[in-house]
Order: C-alpha cells, then structure tokens, then sequence
C-alpha cells in the first residue's frame, strides 16, 4: 500500500512539473494543432519563437523589469494575457497563469492564437523580432511530417 501512494505522488509530482519537447515533438504538435499557417504565421516562426523563449519547455517562467511574469513554453504575459492574482491584469486569454506551467500545451497554445490575432501579431514576441523574423527558418520545420492528416 505504500508503495502504491509513492508511484501515485510521484506521478502527480511529474504531471505539475511540466514538460520539455524535442524541436520535432513540439513542431508536430503545434502542426497537429493547426498553427502552420494560422493568421499567416508558419509553423517555422512559432518553433523559432518558442525556442528562444522557452527552449520548447512547458514550466518556463521569467520575471520582467516591470513586475509582470512570462509563463510557459510561449512566455504568455501576466499583464495582458493570463492572471496571476495581481491587479490591473487585463487576462485577455481568460486563463490562470499557472495553468501555462504544466505538461499539457493545449491552452497554451489556444492562447497565442488570441496574442497573434491582435494588431501585432507575433511581433507581440520580442523574440520572434529579435531572433527570428527576416531570418532563414527552414530548419525549424525540418523532419516534420507533412503527409495526410490523420
């Protein structure tokens, strides 16, 4: 009996911990979610943007000059897009923060779907500008499967 509350701690303890995805597993993910392409965004820019912001990891989380936090594999803002408790958050994703640190991207990514829909697009990404945009993305996307959808 203890050693059956052990394994179940510790797999709670790994689901809450995150997750950090190879460049392959995260491109076909973000392929399967149908980013490649989304508001004219390809899925080389997203792999780009999530590589220097996170380096693909789920649990990814940064405090900025101005007090706001960055959380997840997107580094989603704590002043705009998610809420962290603190006031005069706007929340536009309409999430809790925390909820972008875990093993599971999915709201994560419904969420930069929101950012990107807005008037700057993935420039809102300080990286894509920076590391990113007018650079040659090929490889990227390179080793995803483009084949039939499943």
């Amino acid at each position: 009996m203890k050693m059956q509350g052990l394994v179940l701690m510790v797999l709670l303890c790994a689901v809450a911990q995150g997750r950090v995805y190879t460049r392959c597993e995260w491109a076909q993910l973000l392929k399967d979610q149908k980013m490649d392409g989304f508001k004219g965004v390809s899925l080389a820019d997203w792999v780009c943007l999530t590589q220097h912001e996170s380096n693909y990891n789920t649990s990814a989380k940064n405090t900025n000059k101005n007090g706001s936090t960055d959380y997840g594999i997107f580094q989603i803002n704590s002043k705009y897009w998610c809420d962290d408790g603190k006031p005069n958050a706007t929340n536009a994703c309409g999430i809790k923060c925390a909820d972008l640190l875990d093993n599971n991207p999915l709201d994560d990514i419904n969420c930069a779907k929101r950012i990107v829909q807005d008037p700057n697009g993935i420039a809102a990404w300080v990286a894509w500008k920076c590391r990113c945009k007018g650079k040659d993305l090929t490889k990227y996307s390179k080793g995803v499967d483009y084949g039939l959808e499943q």
